[in-house]
């Protein structure tokens, strides 16, 4: 028996846990009634140089707004799932990129503690066709040509992606069906809302007693924020740390009950979580470090662990990164002596059962019957405490903000609470690792990328309106400190990131502020090398949008012109590895990925959309922004933040491709192409000819 098979990553509930659950909340969801504020609103931080007032939402109202959007968010992720209706058509599905079609399994290995990880390759060619899975997708394996409602061969964990191949951790290899054409589908993980909704309920409750009594009101507007009067002075265990990061870093442990650290693009945000967090930690405190996804998670586990900080990090393996498995809480609760005392009585159970086959009298059969239940019931204990010890020894407990509702997490409570990502974070999801802690440090900027929302109607109603954002709102400056000094980008390629949305506060370190692509080792200075922005307009080149079989937007041209630039630097020295292309459309993703297949120089060169680059940086980076149409419609590519992440992942060039014809139309566009015009390399896309 595996040891999964003891300690199960999802608490299932019963239907009738379920619906008085249900029941419980509807009858908590009175009519908001108006409060007294103990206070005014405050005002805002920084957003993008203006500022803004807001007042406090109350609990109530929090509550009663936020559990029918959950339900129209849950029911949008269903219907996106074929698995949901056996009427929904299997191309209605694919449009939504909810499935892959025409896969072969090319490969099984064993790995992360006894699970099986299935690569899967497409029949059609050498690259998937558009989807959205990601890492950590909950995903049903079927025959390629079975009905919607079919049985599965088997569910499991989305563990790695490739452009050409996606890679599925399952508990146990399907026993059949392999050698078959296969197709995987995306269905929705209805624990997540299972546990914001118990959340809310918790909260629709008071919360009078427990550690989070006194932080919920703070959190609310009900009261206000406090400080340390005096500064708290530290010697940092980062010796490199700089003067906006030592001064978040002091406001952070003055802090007495919640602080904001707001981190733009490139200015070590997780290096100063880090410090915070072995800072508190030598002051003697017990944390929670949440984030919104399990990399997050995993890249403050692999820093904390030079430290040696006594650290656990509890989530499902396939989720977690090889290098961080050591640290897993299954991991070192195999490594502990209840562990070994519960293997002891496992193998009496084995030789009972044994014993058990070979018995023939009634009698001797029921007292080995009763031994070992005896014996089964000790086991589950010396388990139990295996976990307990584990947990109660660690001064940093990690996990993912949902994985903070585990029933493993019960009975622990903690000085502070840290959650990383937060502006990519739902409110509600924060609130599940907050109500178990007095003190709260919420880390992210709301101006990159906010959470991943399927509901339209959801999104407009509230539901993506994030925690730290709302904060940032109330209390401002009060509570927050922003880290201004970024050690990622050339100051060219910052500035416009700076003054269009940061207030012109960020400012580039000197160790990049004028690096350029041709310092990089092996990379030679050509005209090609030599621009820090540059600017590639398609206006007038016949390159027109068009949508694919999907009705996901594309522009070959665009395709064929971001990649001729990606051989001219790779041409001029520059590593395939150290060049990202980056396209808000999936079908454009597809585009690029299909020429650069015919290139084999250009075979590490990553092209992703937006979104999977958000927290990653290249030496080079190729926006296409695929849009070019008589009606000059730019659809999202007017969300600033978006755009935001894109120009910012940048280090020493940032290329953009449009049409400047039709991306003008929207005036924050705009801005962005003549900042570029102004401080860059201007070239028509007519100049790459043949290439």
């Amino acid at each position: 028996m595996s040891f999964f098979v003891f300690f199960p990553y999802f608490q299932q509930q019963t239907e009738s846990e379920r619906t008085r659950g249900a029941q419980e909340l509807q009858l908590l969801l009175s009519p908001p009634k108006p409060q007294n504020l103990k206070q005014k609103p405050r005002a805002a931080a920084m957003n993008g140089g203006t500022t803004k007032k807001s007042s406090p939402i109350s609990r109530e109202q929090f509550v009663s707004t936020m559990a029918p959007l959950i339900d129209i968010e849950k029911e949008a992720e269903i219907s996106a799932s074929i698995t949901s209706s056996s009427s929904r058509s299997v191309d209605t599905a694919q449009k939504r990129g909810s499935i892959i079609l025409n896969l072969k399994c090319a490969d099984v290995q064993a790995g992360l503690m006894g699970k099986s990880l299935l690569e899967f390759q497409s029949t059609k060619g050498e690259v998937l066709p558009p989807h959205k899975f990601g890492p950590h997708d909950v995903v049903v394996l079927k025959l390629n040509k079975a009905d919607a409602g079919s049985p599965s061969l088997g569910q499991g964990v989305v563990y790695r992606l490739k452009d050409s191949s996606i890679t599925v951790a399952f508990d146990d290899i399907p026993e059949e069906g392999l050698n078959n054409s296969l197709r995987l589908e995306k269905v929705a993980n209805e624990v997540t809302y299972r546990r914001m909704k118990d959340t809310l309920v918790e909260l629709s409750k008071g919360v009078q007693k427990g550690p989070a009594s006194d932080l919920v009101p703070v959190l609310f507007g009900e009261n206000s924020p406090a400080m340390s009067k005096k500064d708290v002075s530290f010697s940092p265990f980062n010796k490199n740390l700089d003067h906006s990061q030592k001064g978040a870093i002091s406001k952070a442990l003055s802090s007495n009950n919640v602080f904001l650290l707001h981190g733009p693009p490139g200015t070590g945000k997780t290096t100063t979580v880090v410090e915070i967090i072995l800072q508190e930690v030598k002051r003697g405190s017990k944390i929670l470090a949440c984030a919104a996804s399990n990399i997050a998670v995993d890249n403050i586990v692999e820093r904390l662990v030079p430290h040696r900080v006594k650290l656990v990090r509890v989530g499902h393996p396939a989720r977690l990164l090889p290098q961080v498995l050591d640290s897993a809480l299954d991991a070192q609760v195999l490594r502990g002596d209840n562990n070994s005392l519960a293997n002891d009585i496992r193998k009496e159970i084995k030789a009972l059962n044994a014993k058990l086959l070979k018995a023939k009298d009634k009698n001797t059969k029921r007292e080995i019957m009763k031994e070992l239940r005896s014996l089964s019931k000790e086991e589950r204990k010396r388990q139990q405490l295996a976990v307990t010890d584990v947990l109660k020894n660690a001064d940093v407990i990690l996990t993912t903000l949902t994985g903070a509702l585990t029933k493993k997490l019960d009975r622990t409570t903690f000085d502070l609470v840290i959650i990383d990502e937060a502006a990519q974070a739902l409110e509600i999801a924060c609130w599940i690792a907050l109500l178990k802690g007095s003190r709260c440090i919420l880390a992210g900027d709301h101006l990159q990328l906010p959470p991943t929302i399927q509901s339209v109607e959801a999104e407009k109603k509230g539901l993506g309106r994030t925690l730290f954002e709302r904060l940032a709102d109330l209390y401002g400056d009060d509570i927050m400190s922003m880290l201004t000094v970024q050690y990622r980008m050339h100051k060219l390629i910052m500035d416009w990131s700076s003054k269009e949305l940061y207030d012109s506060k960020v400012e580039a370190h000197s160790c990049v502020a004028a690096h350029m692509l041709y310092d990089v080792e092996g990379v030679k200075k050509t005209p090609t090398t030599e621009a820090t922005v540059l600017l590639i307009d398609t206006a007038g080149c016949d390159m027109e949008e068009k949508k694919d079989e999907e009705d996901s937007t594309l522009n070959e041209g665009e395709a064929e012109v971001a990649i001729a630039h990606a051989k001219r630097l790779v041409e001029s020295g520059v590593q395939a590895s150290n060049i990202g292309i980056i396209t808000p459309y999936n079908a454009q993703v597809v585009a690029l990925r299909m020429l650069r297949s015919n290139d084999n120089k250009l075979k590490d060169v990553e092209i992703s959309t937006v979104d999977g680059f958000q927290g990653r940086e290249k030496e080079a980076i190729i926006i296409s922004m695929v849009r070019s149409n008589s009606k000059k419609e730019v659809g999202f590519l007017k969300d600033r933040r978006r755009m935001n992440v894109a120009v910012t992942r940048a280090r020493r060039q940032c290329c953009l491709i449009c049409d400047t014809e039709t991306v003008s139309s929207d005036q924050f566009l705009k801005r962005l192409i003549e900042y570029f015009e102004e401080h860059g390399e201007y070239l028509s896309a007519s100049e790459y000819g043949n290439e």
